[in-house]
């Protein structure tokens, strides 16, 4: 259902996502084209980092000992696993979990998508860097991976290295993960709109446009 809305609203869309949670890239991708349609909503969408790992080093983890670690093992993932790429080719989004050889930290990209939007490509440098993970099996943890990323976004390579060699928002990405949890998200995706609608979990198309009408005469 689709409310007519006769001004141009500006809602702030907040996102608590990791980056490199599949069901974050379907949840994202859903919001993305949903949005696309709706060009009457103006919208400002708010990128907030969660660690689904937050204790993964910061080189990353072999992918065989993650599978383990996380799903007691490579049967269980690959049934997980196979049911989401069938859920993303239905909608456009391409998974390639053979291709992954490495399961990184994420925190150098939420801090990169936190460098990106203050050049206003925060919402870019998201797609690109969950097109690398599940698509290409690229290590996003890597910064050479994570500078090429940022160039093709038109960013300047040399100052994104330095960004990146540096602390710089390392201990906000952690301090969002904390507040996060403190506020009740134990899992991604997260969207709250306009402040005060959330809605957890990568739901369907259908739910998170409701969401949204319901922001939008809130």
């Amino acid at each position: 259902m689709n409310i007519h809305i006769a001004r141009n609203p500006r809602l702030v869309v907040e996102v608590v996502h990791d980056l490199v949670c599949p069901w974050c890239y379907l949840g994202v991708h859903r919001l993305l084209r949903i949005l696309a349609n709706r060009p009457e909503v103006a919208c400002d969408i708010v990128w907030h980092p969660f660690l689904l790992n937050p204790d993964m080093p910061r080189t990353g983890m072999p992918r065989s000992d993650y599978v383990i670690r996380k799903f007691g093992g490579e049967e269980r993932a690959r049934r997980l696993y196979g049911s989401i790429t069938e859920i993303g080719r239905t909608e456009g989004v391409t998974f390639r979990f053979d291709r992954i050889r490495l399961t990184p930290s994420s925190v150098d990209a939420h801090r990169l998508v936190r460098f990106a939007a203050r050049e206003g490509q925060a919402d870019a440098m998201v797609q690109a860097l969950f097109a690398a993970h599940f698509a290409d099996g690229l290590d996003i943890g890597d910064p050479f991976v994570l500078v090429a990323l940022a160039q093709a976004q038109g960013l300047d390579p040399a100052a994104t290295r330095a960004f990146l060699d540096g602390d710089d928002e390392r201990d906000v990405v952690h301090a969002e993960n904390l507040r996060a949890h403190r506020l009740g998200i134990n899992g991604v995706p997260c969207f709250v709109l306009g402040g005060r609608h959330a809605i957890a979990g990568a739901q369907e198309a259908e739910g998170l446009e409701r969401l949204l009408d319901v922001a939008l005469i809130d």
